[in-house]
């Protein structure tokens, strides 16, 4: 601010140049490179309309001129300007009016267009011939020329596009687009030619529609154009066009120029109206309009939006369509009009899919869509084609296409076209039969039949069809003539004939059959029916009949009836009398006639009817054996025909005649059963019924057969149907029953309650209850209320017997039983079964005692217990631990629970849990070491575990963590069960503590019988355990720490469960802490306030937290953790197979026991290389890792096991992988040598000395073998591996496991000398590359090659053994590559079943009620999966209400009659020893139902008759369809709903018109208007008017009508009579008949068309129709014998008064006389076989020899070859 305080003088100039900057622009890139400033902004608009100019400067920058332009100009205000406006050019000039030229003021009009200057502004003064340049240049902006957009700027004529851009070239096309290709006009170009009456003194040239163009029109003559007009709104206008100039016609400029005989109209257009120019008559001469003009297509093809999608999810389709939009009225229009215009081009619509999103899933149900992955796009669908219009010559035929769409039962349903525009529509016309007519082939003429004068020639006439071929076809009407007269010159010497003389000769012969063709009805001819009953009972009356012209043709060996007049020769009678007999007895008055041409008299009359079988009726059956009836006729004797019952003597009649027909057997066909009732009420039920495939093999047997369903080839009715498919009320829905909790003595057994609704698709939605009305359903009740069987109740083990050395326990036993209400009872105990003896004394070991000369101390036994806490949070394959504490562990983790003594044998621990004995199972091992091993911790495991050595006991408590960090209940034992029961009386311990005093036997209990079993001894440090779980504040150095773990260390965890895990801390260490420790803060806790207790329990067990992690941190040794290496389990050879996941818990230094100082170490077997000492004959002494031969005379072994480590190692011994039993000849020496007294063949083996500490254990083996033979070491167990990546087995096991695992064989062999190994595979000796070291066999990445059995052989000099070891390979069940096998095995099932296959994450089936379908488990292991089936969870067998079957070994499920119930999952569990796969799939029923939609809106907005009409809908899966659809459905009853009742505003209410008061020519009808209003009751009350007229204009009470023109017919008198001729001397006469108005005035005749039309045509006399034809007698036979003979005659229309000859169409109005006939029918005698026709090279040439009448005619040419 300072600066400007001080500014110079010079500051103002500087300021207004920093100003003149800052209002530039930027500068461009390409001004950058130039001496350019920026451009300036445009100036405003030369002209605010009509289009003007704008322009932008620039400065030059340096101090030499620049290159380029400093200013550039751009069009602006390109709108038009309003009509007011005027001229521009003409405002420059006028404002140069008020200034004086030459002295003198003129008023200046602009002259435009000079082609000199068109940019000067050059005037001319009004009423002068003065013209003036008054500026040397206009206003930018003006117009260079009227016509053109060019535009003058800084007074040159700047090119100015139609685009409006300066420079630009852009022209308008035709139809007055910019840039355009002329596509949106056509041009319309014609020529007009007056016709003008007297009586027409105008007419229309032509119309010229609103928007055209280039309009220019011609007339030459004497008449004169006018225009009329009509815009848009409907506003009419006239010009008649009088003058020459240019008008404003219509707000449209037009140029009319008219001369004397010759008128011009332009107008450049766009019309604003529509115009039709007509002409006007003055002068009696024609004049022609030449006219041309642009017209817009107003009607073009508009391409529409995308319809709504197909599908709501799931993936559908939308498509565009096209619609006809009329520009004029922007409305839309019918297609015709768009496609009136040949320059449309309807656009194709496009297609895009939409709603990609999948569909939410309802309660495990997928809602199906309309269109899915099953369900095709809608189609056309078209019908057959009609027959063709014309059997020739070309015809059309059409067909009808319309859009559907299936659905997923194959339903066909017509819907909109649009869906289907994605294709092009298949065409509905197509033309057929183009082959050309049959048409007639007239041969050359015969000659003529006389050598003189008049006579006939004959030619032969063919129907000749577009093969060639003759056939038939042709129209009779326009056949060439077969003959003709012909005259001979020479004149002939007898008397004249009066008639030509019929042809004698072949020729006729041969036209005329060629002409009638296979037979003689090939030629028109009268063809009689039966004649009718007699039309009396009685006297003479009488008979009709039917006769038809009909002919026979033989190219489709079909008759058609023909019109009268085409049949030629007489007709035979129609009508003829009959007698019935005399009436009443009389005899009726005959003339002679009548009774010559009757009967023949009355006393023939009795034998002249009589009855006589006629035939058989239809049969009754069409198969499988009917009958026929004999019909029984009273038949007239002499003419066969029917005569009435009457007639015919009852007595007479013939007694009933049957005979069988149709006896062949019925096709097959489906025999349907009814339905039955439907499944459910509501929800989606399903009704069934049988549909079976029979035969009727005969209906007189009732014989009829089931036969297979492929044997009908009709489609299969349903035999399914959904019902009831609409959503029911909330209900209550059960579970199943849990199991019982006790298996008897009176149990609960619980299941869940819920309420839920079931849905219209079968679904179910769970609702809150008080959804549902009524009362719940129970959820507990009492089972298993039956007595338990009796059983033995042991107690506690007494105290050794003895104080030192070996002594015996004892317990007692009572027998009791548990009884139904739950109570137990001590019965006696002959009810319960044996007790082994066993199970009530057993050994036990206390200190040694004192040896002779030594003082004696007594130590009783004594466990190493170790007091901590264990909490498991990383995931580990193994544990070890040390009892006396308690343990917190995660799911599947294996634990090895040691239980460490002094002064006891290992052997005789034993362990307990929850108080009950535990011996060793697949799940628990009980080690003779003193180890207990659990695999795999599963819920049940969780307990307290008692080790007991001697009277010491300790404790070890496990409880399971489970996946969200909450303690797992324990499941309830039958014991804690019993112990729980508030309704027992005593439980078992005072039960026992009574029976004990009652029978005296227990004196001393231990301590721990007085203490007794507490339920659930560690449950007081659940409550921490859980918070330190949750504990979220775990230092961030922890997870630091887990961040750099190996991480084949962190991988332990992620081969498990992985929900689990992500529940648990993910901690490095398991946490070890002290229960001393958890008891200060218990203690702690039990002393605070009850309200403060939840916060001091946070605040502790964080600190508790924080403790345990710097005691990590500080010692990381003290804690649990994953160990580093492997260490074996204790009382497990070294090389039986290890795990090699297991993990080491180790402890600390406390945990060993002693006070010792020395460095802790684990043990070690000392191995001594030297050989066996034989201190005498008979006693040999040797260490471990030697080889003992056992000779004749050896009375003694010993065995030396020494072995280090600290705490001092226990050792234990074994013999062939167990425990060794001591006996008195086995004795375990004080230095834990082990010695064999006379030592037999039972005692060789291998002896392994294992020593172990609580820091692990070793073990070495020694081999005692018989005189040196061979010795193997073996094992007989059974492994079975399918996870582990190796394993290792001793000789003689049986191995089972999974492909690619290394397998190792140990053959531990011994032998003096030392025993040879060789290995076998199936009796083949392997090569030396499998062996390893010490005779073992490695395999490889095993596979289904390796499979068979393994052999180890061992040989020395003393003999050989051999053992073996079979390895399986198994194969876990999945789902097989190739599905081909399971599919035809499908198909082979139930061909026309519907059927699915199952899969892992299953599949889906939708199907109709009431089907069978078949459901696949593609599946393939070895050994061969057991495949078992469920539904819902529970397997089919235990199903009652599911139809099903059981196929192909299990691999196929059929499922018959689909219901509501039998819907849902079905899923295969596939199981064999390497695993298990389940595989899925659903099935889903479908089915119609009615629904109850939303009102209607009401029929009334007020009074009393508004209603509301529910809309019934039918509905598929909530989709509406077709109606027709829900037919068998029961209607939901639907009433009316009342609505709007209430009272009406006034309003003005009318009656109707009267009759108008004149029927044309224009009246008047009135009608009665008053003020009411509409109660709510009903009733309508008149009111004052003046309240209507406030709410509606009172409505008019009177109104013209009848306004047509009064018309009538009018006719002219009635021409001459001669038209054609209709009879005898009858002719037709016509008169006009034309529509007029009462004045006389001519209209056309649609305006009479309400009145009766007088007859334009009348029969009437005429002279010239007085004719008749006229017959020749025939003429004598062609043949006299024979089928071929004919004779003709002359037939000819004469007149009847001249007798003269007239043309034969004179004639036609009566048939026409045959001309010709057969004759002399009769066979003929020695036929030989040749020609009778000199045409018979013709026939051969046009291959007519196959048919019968020519190949008889010629029968010598067609037979040659």
């Amino acid at each position: 601010m300072e600066c400007c305080r001080r500014a110079t003088p010079g500051t103002p100039l500087l300021l207004l140049a920093f100003l003149l900057l800052s209002s530039r622009t930027t500068r461009s890139e390409e001004d950058r490179d130039t001496l350019w400033d920026a451009w300036g902004s445009w100036s405003e608009c030369s002209r605010t309309c009509g289009g003007g100019a704008s322009y932008s400067l620039r400065r030059c920058l340096g101090s030499k001129s620049c290159e380029g332009r400093n200013i550039r100009y751009r069009t602006c205000s390109n709108v038009d300007c309003p009509p007011e406006a005027g001229d521009f050019r003409a405002q420059q000039c006028s404002a140069h009016n008020d200034v004086k030229h030459h002295g003198q003021f003129y008023e200046w009009l602009p002259v435009s267009n000079d082609p000199d200057n068109p940019c000067s502004l050059k005037c001319q003064a009004k009423g002068t011939a003065l013209i003036v340049e008054l500026a040397p240049k206009v206003l930018d902006g003006t117009r260079c020329y009227t016509e053109s957009l060019d535009m003058c700027i800084s007074g040159l004529c700047q090119m100015v596009g139609c685009d409006h851009q300066l420079g630009s070239n852009a022209k308008e096309d035709n139809c007055g687009v910019c840039s355009g290709d002329g596509s949106t006009c056509r041009l319309v170009r014609g020529q007009y030619k007056s016709q003008l009456s007297a009586p027409k003194l105008d007419d229309t040239v032509v119309a010229i529609p609103y928007g055209s163009r280039h309009v220019l029109l011609i007339l030459r003559g004497p008449d004169h154009l006018y225009l009329e007009t009509k815009t848009l709104q409907g506003a009419k206008g006239e010009n008649s066009l009088s003058s020459t100039g240019t008008f404003l016609v219509g707000n449209s400029s037009a140029d009319f120029q008219k001369s004397l005989d010759k008128e011009t109209l332009k107008m450049a257009g766009p019309l604003t109206a529509d115009f039709i120019v007509k002409i006007r008559n003055s002068e009696p001469i024609n004049s022609t309009v030449q006219f041309i003009f642009y017209q817009p297509i107003i009607h073009r093809w508009r391409e529409t939006d995308f319809f709504p999608c197909s599908a709501t999810c799931g993936g559908g389709y939308q498509l565009t369509s096209a619609e006809c939009y009329d520009l004029r009225s922007n409305r839309v229009v019918a297609d015709q009009y768009c496609n009136y215009y040949p320059e449309n081009i309807k656009p194709k619509p496009k297609l895009q899919e939409c709603n990609l999103d999948p569909c939410p899933a309802s309660d495990g149900y997928k809602q199906i869509m309309p269109y899915d992955l099953y369900h095709p796009l809608p189609r056309w669908e078209a019908t057959p084609w009609t027959a063709c219009s014309s059997s020739c010559g070309g015809g059309i035929q059409s067909r009808t296409v319309s859009c559907v769409e299936e659905d997923i039962q194959g339903h066909m349903t017509s819907v909109e076209e649009w869906k289907c525009m994605y294709r092009p529509k298949t065409p509905i016309v197509q033309p057929c039969n183009i082959f050309d007519c049959p048409k007639w082939l007239a041969q050359e003429w015969s000659p003529c039949t006389v050598t003189c004068g008049q006579g006939l020639r004959y030619r032969v006439v063919l129907c000749i069809d577009h093969r060639g071929m003759h056939t038939g076809g042709c129209s009779p009407k326009t056949k060439p003539h077969i003959k003709e007269e012909c005259i001979i010159p020479t004149p002939c010497y007898k008397p004249k004939e009066k008639l030509p003389v019929e042809a004698r000769g072949p020729w006729y012969k041969q036209a005329q059959e060629l002409e009638e063709g296979a037979s003689v009805s090939e030629e028109p001819s009268f063809i009689p029916e039966a004649w009718s009953a007699c039309t009396v009972t009685c006297g003479v009356g009488t008979q009709v009949r039917i006769v038809k012209c009909q002919v026979l043709l033989s190219f489709s060996q079909s008759v058609a009836d023909l019109p009268v007049d085409e049949c030629e020769g007489p007709k035979p009678a129609s009508q003829r009398a009959c007698y019935a007999g005399p009436c009443n007895g009389e005899v009726p008055e005959l003339n002679q006639g009548e009774t010559d041409g009757l009967l023949g008299g009355l006393q023939d009359f009795d034998e002249l009817y009589d009855w006589e079988y006629e035939g058989f009726t239809k049969c009754s059956e069409s198969c499988g054996g009917g009958v026929q009836e004999a019909v029984v006729s009273c038949l007239n004797k002499q003419t066969r025909e029917p005569a009435d019952e009457n007639l015919c003597v009852t007595s007479r009649r013939p007694p009933k005649l049957l005979k069988a027909c149709s006896l062949d057997p019925c096709p097959s066909r489906w025999e349907i059963g009814k339905w039955s009732p439907c499944s459910l009420t509501c929800g989606v039920g399903l009704q069934t019924r049988d549909v079976f495939c029979s035969q009727i093999r005969s209906r007189e047997m009732n014989e009829t057969v089931i036969l297979a369903d492929d044997l009908c080839r009709q489609h299969k009715p349903s035999t399914v149907q959904a019902c009831n498919r609409f959503d029911c009320p909330p209900a209550w829905y059960p579970a199943q029953w849990q199991p019982c909790s006790r298996t008897c003595g009176g149990g609960v057994q619980k299941r869940e309650v819920l309420c839920k609704q079931r849905m219209a698709d079968g679904s179910f939605l769970e609702l809150p209850e008080t959804f549902c009305s009524t009362s719940k359903l129970a959820s507990q009740q009492a089972c298993k209320r039956d007595d338990c069987p009796s059983e033995w109740l042991l107690s506690d083990w007494s105290e050794c017997s003895t104080s030192c050395g070996e002594g015996t326990q004892t317990r007692s036993a009572i027998c009791r039983k548990v009884l139904k209400t739950g109570v137990s009872a001590v019965v006696n105990s002959s009810l319960c079964p044996p007790l082994p003896f066993s199970s009530s004394i057993r050994p036990c070991m206390l200190a040694a005692c004192a040896r002779p000369g030594r003082p004696s101390t007594k130590h009783n036994p004594h466990i190493t217990a170790a007091r901590k806490i264990y909490i498991q949070t990383p995931r580990q394959r193994k544990l070890h631990f040390v009892v006396g504490g308690f343990a917190y562990l995660l799911p599947k983790t294996a634990v090895v629970l040691r239980c460490p003594t002094r002064r006891f044998r290992k052997p005789l621990i034993t362990w307990e849990k929850d108080g009950q004995h535990l011996i060793s199972s697949a799940h628990v091992t009980v080690a003779p070491f003193g180890f207990l091993k659990i695999h795999r911790l599963k819920p049940s495991d969780a307990g307290v575990y008692t080790c007991s050595a001697g009277p010491a006991r300790e404790q070890f408590v496990i409880k399971l963590i489970g996946g969200n960090q909450k303690l797992v209940a324990r499941p309830m034992s039958l014991r804690s069960e019993e112990e729980a029961l508030p309704v027992r009386k005593a439980n078992p311990k005072e039960v026992l503590q009574t029976h004990k005093h009652q029978n005296g036997i227990f004196s001393n209990g231990s301590k721990a019988e007085k203490r007794g079993l507490a339920a659930d001894p560690g449950s007081h440090y659940d409550d921490l355990v859980s918070r330190l779980l949750e504990q979220g504040g775990w230092p961030g150095e922890l997870l630091a720490s887990w961040e750099v773990q190996d991480s084949t260390e962190r991988n332990i965890s992620s081969e498990e469960e992985q929900n689990t895990e992500q529940a648990l801390m993910h901690l490095p260490f398991t946490i070890v802490t002290e229960q001393q420790r958890l008891d200060d803060i218990l203690r702690n806790l039990s002393q605070q306030p009850e309200e403060l207790r939840d916060v001091y329990s946070k605040h502790l067990v964080a600190q508790l937290a924080q403790e345990i992690f710097r005691s990590h941190i500080e010692h990381p040794d003290t804690l649990l953790k994953p160990s580093e290496q492997r260490i074996p389990p204790v009382a497990i050879p070294p090389r039986k197979p290890v795990s090699s996941f297991t993990s080491l818990v180790r402890t600390s230094a406390g945990e060993a026991g002693g006070g010792s100082r020395r460095p802790h170490r684990k043990p070690t077997i000392l191995r001594k290389i030297s050989a066996a000492q034989q201190l005498s004959a008979s006693e040999v002494v040797t260490h471990l890792g030697q080889t003992v031969a056992l000779a004749s005379g050896t009375l003694s072994v010993l065995l030396h096991c020494e072995a280090i480590g600290n705490p001092r190692p226990t050792i234990s011994w074994a013999r062939n992988g167990e425990e060794v039993q001591f006996s008195d000849r086995i004795l375990l020496q004080p230095d834990d040598s082990l010695q064999i007294l006379a030592p037999v063949e039972a005692d060789v083996g291998f002896y392994t000395c294992n020593a172990t500490n609580a820091l692990g254990y070793d073990s070495v083996s020694i081999a005692v073998t018989l005189a040196g033979k061979p010795l193997v070491k073996t094992s007989r167990m059974t492994v079975i591996n399918t996870k582990e990546p190796a394993i290792t087995v001793d000789i003689g096991s049986t191995v089972k496991t999974v492909q690619g695992v290394n397998v190792t064989i140990n053959c531990q062999v011994a032998g003096v000398p030392e025993a040879e190994v060789t290995w076998f595979k199936n009796k083949s000796k392997l090569g030396s590359s499998h062996h390893l070291h010490e005779g073992s066999l490695l395999l490889t990445d095993v596979s289904s090659s390796d499979q068979g059995l393994y052999f180890c052989r061992a040989a020395n000099v003393h003999g050989e053994l051999t053992e073996n070891t079979q390895l399986l390979i198994l194969d876990p069940p999945q789902v097989p590559t190739q599905l081909e096998d399971i599919r035809a095995l499908l198909s082979a099932t139930g061909p026309n079943l519907p059927s699915v296959l199952m899969s892992p994450l299953g599949t889906q089936l939708v199907l109709d009620p009431g089907k069978s379908a078949l459901l696949g488990c593609p599946i393939k292991g070895h050994p061969t999966p057991n495949i078992t089936w469920f539904h819902g969870g529970r397997s089919v067998a235990t199903i009652t209400r599911l139809t099903h079957h059981i196929l192909a070994a299990g691999q196929i499920l059929q499922v018959a009659n689909l219901n509501g119930e039998s819907q849902g999952e079905f899923s295969c569990l596939a199981q064999n020893e390497a695993g298990v796969l389940v595989q899925k799939a659903s099935l889903i029923i479908q089915d119609y139902w009615w629904s109850v939609d939303r009102l209607a809106t009401c029929s009334a907005s007020c009074g009393n008759r508004g209603i509301q009409q529910p809309r019934l809908r039918c509905l598929l899966n909530s989709t509406e369809v077709s109606p027709s659809h829900c037919a068998g459905k029961v209607r939901p009853a639907v009433h009316p709903v009342p609505c709007n009742r209430r009272d009406c505003p006034s309003r003005w209410m009318v009656t109707s018109w009267s009759a108008c008061t004149r029927s044309c020519g224009g009246g008047i009808q009135t009608r009665r208007v008053t003020c009411q209003k509409l109660k709510a009751s009903g009733i309508s009350t008149p009111v004052s008017n003046d309240m209507c007229t406030q709410l509606a204009k009172r409505p008019v009470d009177t109104q013209a009508c009848n306004q047509q023109l009064c018309v009538e017919w009018a006719f002219s008198s009635w021409g001459q009579c001669n038209g054609p001729c209709i009879g005898p001397r009858l002719a037709v006469q016509h008169r006009q008949v034309f529509c007029q108005t009462l004045d006389g005035v001519a209209l056309p005749s649609e305006q009479c068309s309400a009145l009766p039309r007088p007859v334009s045509t009348q029969n009437c006399w005429s002279e010239a129709c007085s004719v008749h034809w006229r017959v020749s007698l025939w003429t004598l036979c062609t043949a006299t014998c024979g089928n071929y003979g004919f004779q003709s005659r002359r037939v000819e229309c004469v007149h009847a008064r001249t007798n003269k000859a007239v043309p034969e169409h004179l004639c036609s109005w009566g048939p026409r006389p045959a001309n010709w006939q057969r004759c002399n029918i009769t066979p003929c005698e020695n036929m030989e076989c040749r020609d009778t026709t000199r045409y018979c090279e013709k026939v051969k040439q046009l291959k007519l020899c196959q048919l019968s009448q020519f190949k008889s005619r010629c029968c010598g040419t067609c037979g040659k070859v």
